[in-house]
């Protein structure tokens, strides 16, 4: 049974920084893709970025320089560092990781294990 923990939300201004992790129970593969996904109100899910097993990071365009994914394979943690926040970066953080019958696509890859997200809101 995967389970995905996330922490680390919160409230902040515009400009400041937070940094979200994910702790991975029951998931454990010499081959994965694990990423972050936000959902602002009223829009669709969107990834942010990815990270696979061999280390190699991808970004949306939206977070690129701004967003930092990495892993702790000893604590099968995922971490998303946030700097330089803005308004329109508020919404839920979901941590995901693939599996071969999930229903999300992005990169290429199938995301079908989710956490129960964490809340990001940045004030202007």
């Amino acid at each position: 049974q995967v389970q995905l923990v996330e922490s680390g939300g919160g409230s902040v201004q515009a400009g400041g920084s937070l940094r979200l992790s994910c702790a991975a129970y029951g998931y454990s593969y010499s081959s994965y893709y694990m990423g972050w996904f936000r959902q602002a109100p009223g829009k669709e899910r969107e990834g942010l970025a990815a990270i696979d097993s061999d280390g190699s990071t991808s970004y949306a365009d939206s977070v690129k320089g701004r967003f930092t994914i990495s892993q702790d394979n000893d604590r099968n943690t995922l971490y998303l560092q946030m700097n330089s926040l803005k308004p329109e970066d508020t919404g839920m953080y979901y941590c995901a990781a693939d599996s071969p019958d999930g229903r999300t696509w992005w990169l290429g890859v199938r995301f079908g294990y989710w956490g129960q997200g964490t809340q990001v809101t940045v004030s202007s």
